[in-house]
């Protein structure tokens, strides 16, 4: 069984190597301005954000920290910290929608999500989660900034 073993992995070792070559359209100057390592992927913060533990509430109260939720992420894209935001579609998990913070912490993505009032009164709670994704990612927001008719 060892033999076979050796034999298998001597088999894959060409592949592996292979798989690793340079990418001949590398950019470093790009990279660096984007904080990519060496796989053009860097670490964010993502943002579950579901149902808060506060339904008290009334109707106008809602509408005025939700138009504050707006802004907050109206504001913190414009700045390039939050780099992704979208609501989900309604779920057994009452997960409501996600955010993508680009900072290193979570503790920075708790202090930005305090500007938010739908998040800092509790109609929403969010959980944090380190995310490692392309450092390209924040690339697409002035993209969207051109396809967008109308704004929040």
């Amino acid at each position: 069984m060892k033999p076979l073993l050796l034999f298998s992995i001597l088999l894959l070792v060409p592949f592996m190597v292979s798989a690793q070559s340079p990418n001949p359209d590398y950019n470093p100057e790009l990279a660096e301005e984007l904080g990519a390592d060496d796989y053009g992927m860097k670490w964010y913060v993502l943002v579950m954000l579901k149902t808060g533990k506060n339904t008290t509430a009334d109707a106008d109260t809602q509408a005025e920290l939700f138009a504050g939720h707006m802004s907050a992420i109206s504001r913190l894209s414009d700045e390039g910290t939050l780099v992704v935001a979208g609501p989900l579609e309604a779920n057994e998990r009452t997960y409501r929608g996600i955010f993508i913070f680009d900072v290193e912490t979570l503790d920075e993505a708790r202090e930005l999500l305090k500007e938010d009032p739908a998040v800092r009164e509790g109609l929403l709670d969010a959980e944090l989660f380190r995310w490692y994704g392309s450092a390209a990612l924040r690339e697409y927001l002035e993209v969207h900034r051109q396809i967008q008719k109308v704004s929040f």
